[in-house]
């Protein structure tokens, strides 16, 4: 049976009564056509997940009831932080909701010297607003209880400086002189930074920015990965090797 998952700013407490956001009372009354009573769950992104139960609709406000507290995670055991090449539409979308499902604890969305995109002051803003929704809609399909965190577009050089300094740092290369299987064998439970180029790839001195800032090229497979393609498959080999894929 599916079980319909709504996130909600919050913070929730069980027993209290909630107005939910307009857009989840409209797809709950209006798509879904839950009747009063109906059971579902809340999450605020805090850890842990709430049973509710949809209460009454007045004009456009629906009402619900929070209801016990369950301490349900669903993370990756790595700490994994997604460095994007910013993509093209509905590509980077693809991206941003795709890491999701797959378990990235962050992505940082950074301009490249070949990136397609180009983004303006308040477009960065909009776009950031629109990925963070896009990892909220997909934490709510796949049973996350905690949001990714999505940082605001940044130039590359500023971008590498925000990681962790304890980080093993993978930067994905076709011609990378180790594979991604060797490098997650051996980072322990350190964090991890994978760093993936835009459409056109990195540049030659984004590359060299970054190998001088701890990042080792790695390959994975023999073949040329498009953007889409390479941080996703990336995630699911590390889940694989050292993550929860075998739990």
């Amino acid at each position: 049976m599916r079980v319909i998952r709504i996130h909600v700013p919050g913070p929730l407490s069980a027993g209290s009564d909630i107005t939910l956001p307009a857009q989840a009372g409209e797809h709950l009354t209006r798509v879904l056509r839950l009747e009063a009573g109906a059971p579902f769950v809340l999450f605020d992104g805090r850890g842990g997940e709430y049973a509710a139960q949809l209460g009454t609709r007045q004009g456009k406000s629906v009402r619900a009831q929070v209801l016990g507290h369950q301490p349900i995670e669903r993370e990756s055991p790595l700490d994994v932080t997604l460095v994007q090449g910013i993509a093209r539409g509905e590509r980077m979308d693809l991206i941003v909701q795709k890491a999701t499902e797959l378990g990235v604890s962050r992505i940082v969305p950074v301009f490249a010297e070949r990136s397609v995109v180009r983004i303006d002051l308040k477009q960065r803003d909009r776009k950031h607003e629109h990925w963070q929704a896009i990892t909220i809609s997909a934490c709510e399909q796949c049973g996350r209880n905690r949001l990714p965190l999505v940082a605001a577009p940044a130039a590359l050089d500023a971008a590498l400086k925000t990681l962790p300094a304890n980080a093993t740092r993978l930067l994905l290369a076709a011609d990378g002189p180790e594979s991604v299987a060797a490098l997650a064998a051996r980072a322990g439970e350190a964090p991890l930074a994978l760093l993936i180029g835009p459409e056109g790839g990195l540049a030659d001195a984004e590359k060299q920015l970054a190998l001088a800032r701890g990042f080792v090229a790695c390959r994975l497979g023999p073949r040329i990965l498009r953007t889409e393609t390479a941080g996703l498959a990336a995630l699911a080999a590390l889940q694989a090797i050292a993550g929860d894929f075998g739990t």
